[in-house]
């Protein structure tokens, strides 16, 4: 015979049961974990489905944990660790991902409650399998919770990099300039765009877009406020988001293709490391009757690459090519190579690299772009140039790099980029103030260094080499 006592459910189970994490906190957590197994890129992530999902206030936090949390994530362990009762206790990755996430909230978050930090940090513990570590994340993160909150960005943000990152830094360009890399690689990077036709400014304007002048490039703006993604200017590429310093690494290029302002109706131009493409598209604005040749070693990217080329119709080719290995049976009047390196002028917009990234990695680097701009300048015709750049901060992937090749290459000179910034000026492509920067920037040797913090773009290297017969 059946009871006719009823059962009465326990609340706090049910409660434990379903217990809510917020989905840009679950998408953060997510993507956090892929990049901790090293599995994928946090920026690849954060433009994939998941977050694609999210509305666009979920899509921004979602963002700014993901980034804020790798920005910070070597002080952040450090501070944790004091809270721990066995300091050098080894902790499983969901656990370390999830006291991050809590931690970087608390401290670096104020509009955020502790309680949500605190509480979804451990319910993402739970969820991943480890509620027996729920009760020591939600311990550690009361206490952290006490933790002073920086009044501003200053001397701690160079202990959110690896110390031998920031020695290297303090050698080259001294502790001021190394303090400045460090503050600007904690902060949010300035959305920059580019934009093709003064009309595509007013259909932004009119979307809720809020822009400001380019700091180097007239053609450039700094997006204070808006989107402006799903306008038509975005959709017929007439605005595109680019970093004003990867705007100007392709406007010295297609400067240095006229030295002497001459049409050239047949001209060959090469970008030997092509995608994602935004640089190509500038040389083609720029050179409307030349022929390009764009090559991408990895066939994902290519197609990508040929997507976003397709409006160029038969002026580019693209070509599944490792730009190393060119011949010289084709020969240019200008060649690009923007190779690939160890992003150290990214940081800010790629904050994992500095976990990824390790000394011995350099020269591996070094090896592949001595290959590739070898190549490029046996691409070239006699009286070509190449311009060589690269995103990177090392003088071993840089000036070094240019220097083994030109002991090996004795047809080839360096040739100062002072010329070409004053025809980016005299031909109005420069800012008013942008050619002043720029001479500010141009070393002994005529190359050309942005440093992170001393402009506001992120950081690059940019070499002229001209083939003399």
């Amino acid at each position: 015979m059946k009871s006719s006592r009823k059962t009465v459910a326990d609340p706090h189970a049910a409660k434990k049961k379903h217990a809510a994490v917020s989905a840009p906190r679950a998408a953060a957590f997510e993507i956090l974990m892929a990049v901790e197994r090293g599995s994928s890129h946090a920026d690849d992530l954060l433009r994939g489905r998941v977050v694609n999902a999210l509305s666009a206030p979920d899509r921004n936090l979602a963002t700014a944990l993901v980034l804020g949390v790798l920005r910070w994530q070597i002080l952040l362990d450090s501070q944790l660790q004091a809270f721990l009762k066995r300091p050098n206790a080894k902790l499983d990755a969901e656990i370390r991902i999830a006291l991050r996430l809590g931690a970087f909230q608390l401290l670096h978050m104020d509009r955020i409650p502790a309680r949500a930090a605190i509480d979804e940090s451990v319910e993402l513990a739970k969820r991943a399998g480890h509620s027996f570590a729920s009760g020591m994340v939600n311990a550690v993160l009361r206490k952290f919770s006490s933790f002073p909150r920086p009044e501003e960005i200053d001397e701690a943000a160079s202990a959110a990099y690896p110390a031998w990152m920031v020695e290297r830094w303090v050698s080259c360009f001294g502790e001021e300039a190394a303090a400045a890399i460090c503050r600007h690689g904690q902060s949010q990077p300035r959305l920059s765009v580019r934009l093709v036709g003064s009309e595509s400014e007013d259909e932004l304007a009119s979307a809720g877009v809020v822009l400001e002048p380019g700091t180097l490039l007239t053609a450039a703006r700094t997006v204070v406020a808006g989107d402006g993604s799903a306008t038509e200017a975005f959709r017929e590429g007439r605005v595109r988001f680019q970093d004003e310093g990867s705007q100007l690494v392709a406007e010295l290029a297609a400067a240095a293709s006229d030295p002497q302002g001459e049409v050239q109706y047949e001209k060959k131009i090469l970008d030997a490391c092509a995608a994602p493409g935004g640089k190509t598209l500038i040389l083609a604005e720029r050179h409307p009757q030349a022929h390009i040749l764009a090559c991408e070693s990895s066939a994902p990217r290519l197609e990508q690459l040929r997507q976003r080329l397709a409006c160029l119709g038969d002026r580019v080719e693209c070509r599944l090519l490792d730009a190393a290995t060119l011949s010289d049976e084709e020969q240019f009047d200008l060649a690009l190579a923007d190779v690939p390196c160890s992003g150290t002028g990214t940081l800010g917009r790629n904050a994992e690299i500095r976990h990824r990234l390790h000394p011995e990695d350099f020269v591996r680097q070094a090896e592949r772009q001595r290959a590739i701009l070898a190549a490029a300048l046996r691409a070239v015709k006699p009286g070509g140039r190449v311009i060589y750049s690269t995103c990177s901060l090392e003088p071993v992937e840089n000036e070094q790099a240019v220097a083994a090749v030109l002991a090996e290459a004795a047809n080839a000179r360096v040739l100062p980029l002072a010329g070409g910034i004053e025809a980016l000026r005299a031909a109005g492509i420069l800012t008013a103030g942008g050619a002043e920067f720029l001479a500010a920037a141009l070393t002994a040797e005529g190359f050309l260094r942005l440093l992170p913090g001393a402009l506001p773009t992120d950081g690059f290297f940019i070499a002229q080499i001209e083939r003399m017969n």
